[in-house]
């Protein structure tokens, strides 16, 4: 088992327990909270996750955990309007996670900047009844400052949040994670929190539903529409 997978694996069996680039949350070699050590700035840009620079597992956590950090990476493999997709970090009940794109950012450009990736979907194909767990999505250019996208979740309409909008995106399709008409996923404009860029992006779970070990906000993947450095 690779390293960061037992230190992930330790996290969880600790219970809620922060994954950090060397170890849980309250380990004496722990970086200070706040710190931003793992993303690395100089590293290849990216428009998708490549980085995570910490997680912290809620309450029955668990899926996805054999692949990760690696499940996160990458474009999403949706399941349709009717499927949920299996491709998926579980973060657990109020669980959170902190990502990253190398040495690239989202930065406010002409509507959607980025889009988060949940296994969202229409329950016995109705749109009216959808299957959600919502999250709170945040971002920040140092890691220490963080601005919440306001969430509505008093919905539908689930304004601000992720976790409601099914995954369209998929390289089975063919269709892009990059472009919001056809994508799927919930979509984050920085101006509507007057950004005008930024390096990390953190989710959390605002549902506290499920159990086993896929409670909570089920991540996929995040992609950039408007990127600083293109790949």
């Amino acid at each position: 088992m690779p390293t960061r997978l037992r230190r992930a694996a330790a996290c969880l069996a600790a219970g809620a327990l922060a994954l950090s680039p060397l170890g849980c949350a309250g380990d004496a070699a722990a970086p200070a909270a706040g710190a931003s050590t793992a993303c690395d700035p100089g590293a290849a840009a990216t428009r998708t996750a490549s980085c995570v620079d910490a997680f912290t597992p809620g309450e029955s956590a668990g899926w996805g955990m054999d692949e990760f950090p690696d499940i996160l990476y990458g474009e999403p493999r949706g399941g349709g309007l009717a499927a949920g997709s299996l491709d998926v970090l579980s973060l657990g009940k109020s669980g959170e996670i902190v990502l990253g794109f190398g040495g690239n950012e989202i930065v406010d450009g002409d509507g959607v900047d980025f889009l988060v990736f949940e296994n969202a979907f229409h329950v016995n194909g109705d749109p009216e009844k959808i299957f959600k767990e919502l999250g709170e999505v945040s971002v920040s250019e140092d890691g220490a400052t963080w601005h919440a996208f306001p969430c509505r979740t008093d919905g539908p309409p689930y304004d601000g949040c992720a976790g409601w909008h099914p995954i369209l995106a998929s390289p089975e399709t063919g269709i892009s994670a990059f472009d919001p008409a056809v994508a799927g996923g919930d979509p984050f404009d920085l101006a509507d929190l007057g950004l005008p860029r930024a390096r990390l992006l953190r989710i959390r779970d605002l549902s506290n539903f499920g159990g086993g070990d896929n409670a909570g906000f089920d991540l996929d993947a995040v992609a950039i529409v408007n990127p600083a450095r293109d790949e």
